[in-house]
Protein backbone atom coordinates (compact mmCIF):
# COMPACT_ATOMS: atom_id res chain seq x y z
CA UNK A 1 0.00 0.00 0.00
CA UNK A 2 2.50 2.46 0.69
CA UNK A 3 5.39 1.13 -1.34
CA UNK A 4 7.21 2.86 -3.71
CA UNK A 5 6.96 1.23 -7.24
CA UNK A 6 10.22 -0.28 -8.69
CA UNK A 7 10.06 2.25 -11.73
CA UNK A 8 10.27 5.58 -8.96
CA UNK A 9 13.44 3.25 -7.21
CA UNK A 10 15.72 3.39 -9.88
CA UNK A 11 16.27 6.66 -11.13
CA UNK A 12 17.97 8.87 -8.21
CA UNK A 13 17.21 12.67 -9.21
CA UNK A 14 20.29 14.88 -8.59
CA UNK A 15 19.25 17.84 -6.22
CA UNK A 16 18.12 20.95 -7.95
CA UNK A 17 19.77 24.09 -7.43
CA UNK A 18 18.08 27.70 -7.87
CA UNK A 19 19.03 29.69 -10.62
CA UNK A 20 20.05 32.68 -7.61
CA UNK A 21 22.08 29.56 -6.03
CA UNK A 22 24.54 30.86 -3.04
CA UNK A 23 27.42 29.41 -5.55
CA UNK A 24 29.34 27.77 -2.92
CA UNK A 25 29.18 24.68 -0.56
CA UNK A 26 27.29 24.54 2.65
CA UNK A 27 30.00 25.11 5.73
CA UNK A 28 30.36 22.15 7.87
CA UNK A 29 29.05 22.57 11.87
CA UNK A 30 32.51 22.55 12.46
CA UNK A 31 33.29 25.47 10.16
CA UNK A 32 30.36 27.69 10.99
CA UNK A 33 31.25 27.14 14.66
CA UNK A 34 34.79 27.99 14.38
CA UNK A 35 33.44 30.95 12.26
CA UNK A 36 30.99 32.51 15.03
CA UNK A 37 33.57 32.00 17.68
CA UNK A 38 35.84 34.13 15.62
CA UNK A 39 33.07 36.68 14.88
CA UNK A 40 31.94 36.60 18.82
CA UNK A 41 35.75 36.57 20.51
CA UNK A 42 36.27 40.40 18.37
CA UNK A 43 39.89 41.62 17.37
CA UNK A 44 43.33 40.84 19.62
CA UNK A 45 44.44 44.00 20.07
CA UNK A 46 41.75 46.20 21.39
CA UNK A 47 44.11 49.47 20.71
CA UNK A 48 44.08 48.75 17.12
CA UNK A 49 40.35 47.97 16.96
CA UNK A 50 39.34 51.28 18.61
CA UNK A 51 42.08 53.12 16.13
CA UNK A 52 40.26 51.68 13.48
CA UNK A 53 37.28 51.94 14.07
CA UNK A 54 37.72 55.63 14.82
CA UNK A 55 39.26 56.01 11.32
CA UNK A 56 36.35 54.80 9.68
CA UNK A 57 34.05 57.11 11.89
CA UNK A 58 36.03 60.08 10.86
CA UNK A 59 36.34 58.67 7.20
CA UNK A 60 32.14 58.39 6.89
CA UNK A 61 32.43 61.65 8.90
CA UNK A 62 34.71 63.53 6.22
CA UNK A 63 31.90 62.00 3.43
CA UNK A 64 29.40 63.49 5.12
CA UNK A 65 31.09 67.03 5.68
CA UNK A 66 31.66 67.16 1.94
CA UNK A 67 28.32 65.72 0.75
CA UNK A 68 26.87 68.65 3.20
CA UNK A 69 29.16 71.20 0.74
CA UNK A 70 28.68 69.78 -2.38
CA UNK A 71 24.82 68.56 -2.42
CA UNK A 72 25.46 65.37 -3.23
CA UNK A 73 22.81 63.66 -2.86
CA UNK A 74 23.71 60.03 -1.45
CA UNK A 75 25.86 61.78 1.49
CA UNK A 76 23.05 63.98 2.61
CA UNK A 77 21.50 63.74 6.01
CA UNK A 78 17.78 62.00 5.51
CA UNK A 79 15.84 65.24 6.10
CA UNK A 80 17.59 66.68 3.22
CA UNK A 81 17.47 63.97 0.91
CA UNK A 82 14.59 63.73 -2.41
CA UNK A 83 13.65 66.00 -5.07
CA UNK A 84 11.09 68.09 -2.80
CA UNK A 85 13.90 69.27 -0.32
CA UNK A 86 16.29 69.61 -3.08
CA UNK A 87 13.78 72.07 -4.85
CA UNK A 88 12.90 73.98 -1.49
CA UNK A 89 16.48 74.67 -0.75
CA UNK A 90 17.17 75.58 -4.34
CA UNK A 91 13.74 78.34 -3.99
CA UNK A 92 14.80 79.81 -0.74
CA UNK A 93 18.59 80.10 -2.06
CA UNK A 94 17.29 81.66 -5.49
CA UNK A 95 15.59 84.21 -3.32
CA UNK A 96 16.61 87.59 -0.74
CA UNK A 97 15.14 86.24 2.19
CA UNK A 98 14.61 89.28 4.92
CA UNK A 99 14.81 86.70 7.74
CA UNK A 100 18.43 85.98 6.97
CA UNK A 101 19.01 89.67 7.64
CA UNK A 102 17.74 89.47 10.97
CA UNK A 103 20.77 88.72 12.87
CA UNK A 104 23.11 91.53 11.15
CA UNK A 105 19.78 93.88 12.20
CA UNK A 106 19.99 93.17 15.57
CA UNK A 107 23.49 93.74 15.89
CA UNK A 108 22.63 97.37 14.72
CA UNK A 109 19.46 98.04 16.79
CA UNK A 110 21.19 97.34 19.84
CA UNK A 111 24.25 99.73 18.62
CA UNK A 112 21.46 102.52 17.87
CA UNK A 113 19.70 101.33 21.10
CA UNK A 114 23.00 103.22 22.96
CA UNK A 115 22.40 106.36 21.40
CA UNK A 116 18.88 106.65 20.34
CA UNK A 117 16.30 104.48 22.17
CA UNK A 118 12.92 105.73 20.10
CA UNK A 119 14.72 105.20 16.59
CA UNK A 120 15.97 101.68 18.54
CA UNK A 121 12.27 101.21 18.87
CA UNK A 122 11.37 101.93 15.35
CA UNK A 123 13.72 100.01 13.08
CA UNK A 124 12.67 97.06 15.65
CA UNK A 125 9.45 97.35 15.25
CA UNK A 126 9.93 97.93 11.34
CA UNK A 127 11.93 94.84 11.39
CA UNK A 128 9.76 92.11 12.89
CA UNK A 129 7.23 93.51 10.56
CA UNK A 130 9.19 93.10 7.57
CA UNK A 131 10.33 90.04 8.13
CA UNK A 132 7.03 88.65 8.86
CA UNK A 133 5.32 89.73 5.88
CA UNK A 134 8.32 88.43 4.23
CA UNK A 135 7.90 84.91 5.52
CA UNK A 136 3.83 84.87 4.65
CA UNK A 137 4.92 85.81 1.40
CA UNK A 138 7.73 82.86 1.26
CA UNK A 139 5.04 80.59 2.85
CA UNK A 140 2.37 81.58 0.43
CA UNK A 141 4.90 80.66 -3.01
CA UNK A 142 6.43 78.40 -1.46
CA UNK A 143 2.75 75.96 -1.22
CA UNK A 144 2.22 77.21 -4.43
CA UNK A 145 4.98 75.90 -6.18
CA UNK A 146 5.11 72.64 -4.37
CA UNK A 147 1.57 72.12 -5.52
CA UNK A 148 2.05 72.87 -8.65
CA UNK A 149 5.66 70.84 -9.54
CA UNK A 150 4.85 68.13 -7.04
CA UNK A 151 0.75 67.21 -7.30
CA UNK A 152 -0.10 64.43 -5.40
CA UNK A 153 3.73 64.41 -4.18
CA UNK A 154 4.61 63.88 -0.42
CA UNK A 155 5.61 67.38 0.69
CA UNK A 156 4.79 67.30 4.55
CA UNK A 157 7.38 69.35 6.55
CA UNK A 158 8.44 70.98 3.22
CA UNK A 159 7.33 74.28 3.60
CA UNK A 160 8.98 74.54 7.18
CA UNK A 161 12.26 73.37 5.85
CA UNK A 162 12.68 76.60 3.69
CA UNK A 163 11.42 78.80 6.51
CA UNK A 164 14.14 77.51 8.74
CA UNK A 165 16.60 77.80 6.05
CA UNK A 166 15.55 80.77 5.12
CA UNK A 167 16.47 82.30 8.51
CA UNK A 168 19.80 81.03 8.49
CA UNK A 169 22.77 83.25 6.84
CA UNK A 170 23.37 82.33 3.58
CA UNK A 171 26.72 81.31 4.17
CA UNK A 172 26.35 79.16 6.83
CA UNK A 173 23.61 77.16 5.40
CA UNK A 174 23.88 73.25 4.80
CA UNK A 175 23.63 72.05 2.76
CA UNK A 176 25.32 74.63 1.25
CA UNK A 177 23.20 76.71 -1.73
CA UNK A 178 23.33 75.39 -5.11
CA UNK A 179 21.94 78.21 -6.89
CA UNK A 180 22.85 81.71 -6.98
CA UNK A 181 20.18 84.44 -5.95
CA UNK A 182 17.79 85.53 -8.67
CA UNK A 183 18.81 82.20 -10.43
CA UNK A 184 15.60 80.62 -12.43
CA UNK A 185 15.07 76.87 -11.05
CA UNK A 186 14.87 74.29 -13.53
CA UNK A 187 11.07 73.35 -13.96
CA UNK A 188 11.88 69.45 -13.01
CA UNK A 189 13.49 67.91 -9.85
Amino acid sequence: MFRRSSSTSSTVAEPATPAGGKGRPTPTRKEAEAARRARVKGPQDKKEAARLARQRRAESTARTRQGLKTGEERFLPARDKGPVRRFVRDYVDARLCMAELLLPLLVVIMVTAAFAPRLSNGLWTATILVIALDTVWLVYRLRRELARRFPGGETKGAVLYGVMRSIQLRWIRLPKPQVKLGARLPERY
